[in-house]
């Protein structure tokens, strides 16, 4: 038997500082895909990768459901919207409307407004007797006809000295002028000449007394000295923190019809949360991938190439 030796590399192979080529070698075991063994050398990111695309795909569920949940939603209003709210007349009478579809309507479910107390749905609040009877859900009732009505509208709080909300009303704009509009009380807030007041004109004690004084049960204490549109102070320092930042950054946020929406209409609110979210996790799922081919070495197959494989397998299969 002969001994051959066994051949190793070339004194040009070892120079060249290139490893030596095997048979068999698969050249695309590597970069290896996300899931599979040439990741598993790196289980942080492999776990990180499958927890946000996890997310992802929740994040999708979540969306599609808001957007029915608000879609419907808003199919509703305007069944009611279509019945009470004439659509060509001026804003002043869409108002007039509404109170009087609030304050003489058909006949309404019963129920507690205290099981309801922080009920922003609206499909309770226009139903509920008892709920069109409470400052903060009737306000809520009057805010989503009146946005379905082509109307800009937003809630205004009162605040006592300790910051906490005593009486919600709402301001509509009519003719350039957010007036005030307290949907409780079903009432437009007017001064001696039957002129509609704003906030600013009910800041004046005088004016206060003269609008509110033909206002059976109408409370001394809902003034106007401190009002807000949004209130986070309830979260203490951290909510006068935010609310410093969102001032520098963003001045007049809470004069936004929409930030009212988004405490008024739960669905609305879903909506752009999951909306906001799934964008942060497309970014986050982008960064973990760039970080993983470029820094780890594992490649991730896009979804550009899944779509094109599943496409081409399918052809293969019809043909």
């Amino acid at each position: 038997m002969r001994n051959d030796p066994i051949p190793g590399p070339t004194d040009a192979t070892l120079s060249s500082g290139n490893p030596p080529s095997y048979a068999g070698q698969d050249s695309r075991s590597w970069p290896a895909p996300a899931g599979s063994a040439g990741s598993r050398h790196h289980p942080l990111f492999r776990t990180a990768w499958f927890v946000v695309n996890g997310m992802l795909v929740l994040a999708v569920l979540f969306v599609m459901y808001s957007t029915v949940w608000e879609y419907s939603t808003r199919r509703y209003l305007t069944g009611f919207s279509d019945a009470i709210v004439p659509e060509t007349s001026p804003g002043d009478e869409k108002i007039e409307a509404i109170l009087n579809w609030m304050a003489h309507g058909p006949a309404r479910q019963t129920g507690s407004a205290i099981a309801f107390e922080q009920d922003r749905d609206p499909t309770d609040t226009l139903n509920y007797d008892a709920l069109l009877r409470v400052c903060g859900t009737a306000t809520n009732a009057f805010i989503n006809l009146a946005d379905t009505g082509g109307m800009k509208v937003r809630r205004l709080l009162l605040l006592n000295s300790h910051q906490m909300t005593k009486h919600v009303v709402a301001e509509v704009l009519v003719s350039g002028r957010w007036i005030i509009v307290d949907p409780a009380y079903r009432t437009v807030m007017r001064g001696t000449d039957g002129k509609t007041l704003t906030r600013e004109d009910m800041q004046d004690p005088a004016v206060w007394a003269e609008a509110t004084r033909n206002i059976r049960g109408y409370s001394p204490d809902y003034t106007f000295e401190n009002t807000v549109h949004i209130r986070i102070a309830r979260f203490l320092f951290l909510g006068l923190a935010v609310r410093k930042i969102l001032d520098r950054v963003i001045p007049g946020w809470d004069d936004s019809a929409t930030m009212t929406l988004l405490v008024e209409r739960e669905s609305f609110a879903a909506m752009l949360v999951s909306v906001l979210l799934l964008i942060l996790l497309i970014l986050l799922r982008t960064s973990i991938r760039w970080y993983g081919e470029n820094r780890l070495g594992v490649h991730s197959t896009h979804l550009r190439e899944q779509i094109c494989r599943a496409y081409r397998a399918f052809l293969n299969t019809a043909t």
